[in-house]
């Protein structure tokens, strides 16, 4: 039986937007098959790829082992981010305990993101969208966002990213209003998230003297301590800017938020499990990822992405990173 999210826990639909409930029932249906299906392809590419890097302890394999890594990281976080709508199963007590685990994995506290990430789709682009220091102010000019992403395959900026997904993110508003905003959140998703952050560190605990006591503890740092600290941190700055950075307008969804056209290679790398669609997922956050392809195409048939932010991704990676319009800091 589905729970639905008590007040202080929902994602809100933009209601300029107005498709039918009936249009509507079949795109927000889950289907525990193809969630199962989407984390379990995870694992086993991410179990492939130490397996192979094991066998073969070479440069030459373990290096891009590393990236590969770092590239599966982030499609696991992004089942995580399913998991914080509530989009993975019906269940919430099954939905909760495979989003919390597969954050704690990568060291984040899925519900700690979730009490975030509420007031980055309920406050899009307001002084109290936390995700504004991240894709706010694009274009800054190419030199700027490179130097960003190489701190980031340095592993100089993961100390911030892991602050923010263990709920202190950088947010503009003043403390009184930030304060209101974090009222809307109800008591219950607090408590949890604070529960979660223990979890997260009784879990890599856990996996770091698992590493060290089975004599893998270089194996561990280097195939996912590394990655989690670089390759990670760099894709999710990039797909964060890719989807809201140098938007035209800043006051409707439609342009605020953008869906990136991908080959199947982009895919891959930057947008897996159907992420790209970022668009349609801020207008109806209650569709899990599968549909969000055919919710993209029934608001295009309907005429409501007229105008809309719906790029190529060479397009919008021309557009972020284009020469600054004004001076920054």
């Amino acid at each position: 039986m589905l729970d639905t999210p008590a007040t202080g826990e929902e994602f809100r639909n933009d209601g300029r937007m107005r498709l039918s409930a009936e249009q509507l029932r079949p795109l927000t249906r889950l289907d525990p098959l193809r969630s199962t299906a989407a984390i379990g392809q995870t694992l086993l590419a991410i179990a492939a790829v130490i397996g192979l890097a094991l066998t073969y302890w070479t440069p030459a394999v373990v290096i891009p082992a590393v990236i590969a890594i770092g590239v599966l990281q982030h499609a696991l976080f992004v089942l995580a981010h399913d998991a914080a709508h509530y989009r993975l199963y019906d269940s919430r007590v099954l939905n909760d305990g495979v989003g919390r685990v597969i954050g704690a994995l990568g060291g984040i506290s899925m519900c700690t993101y979730r009490v975030i990430h509420r007031l980055h789709h309920n406050h899009l682009y307001t002084d109290l969208d936390p995700d504004v220091p991240l894709h706010g102010g694009y274009p800054r000019g190419r030199g700027y966002l490179l130097r960003k992403l190489g701190a980031d395959l340095i592993g100089r900026t993961a100390w911030k990213n892991y602050a923010y997904f263990f709920g202190h993110p950088s947010i503009s508003g003043t403390g009184s209003a930030v304060r209101r905003v974090l009222d809307d959140t109800s008591p219950a998703l607090r408590a949890r998230a604070r529960a979660d952050r223990g979890f997260v560190v009784v879990v890599q605990a856990t996996l770091l003297i698992a590493a060290f006591a089975s004599g893998h503890a270089l194996h561990y740092l280097i195939l996912w301590i590394v990655p989690a600290l670089t390759v990670l941190q760099a894709l999710l700055r990039l797909r964060a800017i890719c989807e809201h950075g140098a938007v035209s307008d800043l006051s409707t969804p439609l342009k605020s938020a953008r869906t990136n056209v991908v080959s199947a290679l982009w895919r891959m790398l930057l947008f897996p499990h159907h992420v790209n669609h970022h668009l349609a997922h801020h207008l109806y956050p209650a569709v899990p990822h599968y549909r969000l392809p055919r919710l993209h195409a029934m608001l295009q048939a309907q005429g409501m992405l007229r105008d809309a932010e719906v790029r190529d991704i060479q397009f919008t990676l021309r557009r972020v990173f284009a020469p600054s319009v004004s001076a920054h800091p």
